[in-house]
């Protein structure tokens, strides 16, 4: 299984433990802020399969003008990004991008100007991003294109945008479109997700948020359910009621693989992985992913 995405918001006792007990190999614990990136590091210790990620969320890119001193602010982050990596945690640099459906938390000259300015740690650090793009495509690809040799890939995150947006991603060679709940709600989502070649796309959950509904379009591919119990009532192999959980990722699988025309979703399921490897955890890369997607054995019926 590829690896899914979780909030550090969500990373309390029983959800780990959860996550822990569920098929997922590896799970990124994002940071959104200095100190979320903290705490990331801090969870992504406590267990082998956790891996994490360092850098400021567009929403709350604010947090550098606030702290009073914003390149010490910056360099904060780089010296956490460089204790992660020594310590095997730190995977990449984010959440970090653009979200113009939010500018209530932080002004778009904000966004932009903090987005630019964490390129600088993918540049130190050699690291990949994990970007959030929303509503914000055109000075998204603009800032990208400005620095796309200052790091190594990146993966556009819970991808909710247009044909348009997702032409203007893959025209970046070392850029991924990643998809989860929230980009397979409508029919146009799933037309959309037709267009992206599955050597250019990951999938995750975003835990504990982004889960699919049954009223999502992309609900009509799903084939896996859990029987899920009240947070009261939680035990270890039942995901919690209401809450997205790491073992949905399947589900993410499924609705690609549906909505896609392909039948053989172990080898869909393969594929996808060595994407995440390809750009997160080129250690555990090998030639089987390689070899599976130069022999075409995957036929996309769209």
């Amino acid at each position: 299984m590829v690896c899914s995405k979780a909030s550090i918001m969500a990373a309390s006792a029983t959800w780990l433990t959860s996550l822990l007990s569920s098929p997922v190999h590896g799970l990124l614990v994002t940071g959104g802020s200095l100190e979320d990136s903290k705490e990331a590091l801090s969870i992504a210790e406590t267990d082998g399969r956790l891996f994490c990620t360092v850098g400021v969320h567009p929403t709350r890119c604010q947090e550098f003008e606030e702290s009073g001193d914003p390149e010490r602010h910056f360099q904060a982050l780089l010296s956490l990004a460089k204790e992660g990596i020594e310590k095997g945690k730190v995977v990449a640099v984010g959440e970090c991008g653009l979200d113009y459906d939010r500018l209530q938390f932080c002004p778009a000259e904000t966004q932009k100007k903090y987005f630019e300015k964490q390129f600088e740690l993918a540049q130190a650090m050699k690291l990949p991003m994990f970007l959030h793009m929303r509503a914000a495509g055109e000075d998204f690809c603009e800032i990208v294109s400005r620095n796309k040799a200052r790091f190594t890939g990146g993966v556009a995150h819970s991808f909710t945008g247009s044909a348009e947006d997702r032409d203007s991603l893959l025209a970046f060679d070392s850029m991924f479109i990643g998809i989860n709940g929230c980009s397979l709600k409508t029919s146009e989502n799933l037309n959309v997700l037709k267009g992206i070649p599955i050597d250019r796309m990951m999938i995750e959950t975003d835990a504990p948020y982004c889960d699919i509904r049954n009223t999502h379009a992309g609900m009509a591919f799903v084939k896996s359910v859990w029987s899920a119990k009240k947070k009261e009532k939680y035990e270890n192999d039942s995901p919690v009621k209401g809450r997205n959980e790491p073992c949905y990722v399947k589900q993410v699988l499924e609705v690609v693989a549906g909505c896609k025309g392909i039948t053989d979703v172990e080898y869909l399921s393969k594929i996808l992985y060595h994407n995440t490897c390809r750009v997160f955890f080129p250690q555990d890369l090998d030639t089987a992913g390689d070899s599976l997607l130069e022999s075409g054995v995957i036929a996309e019926n769209n």
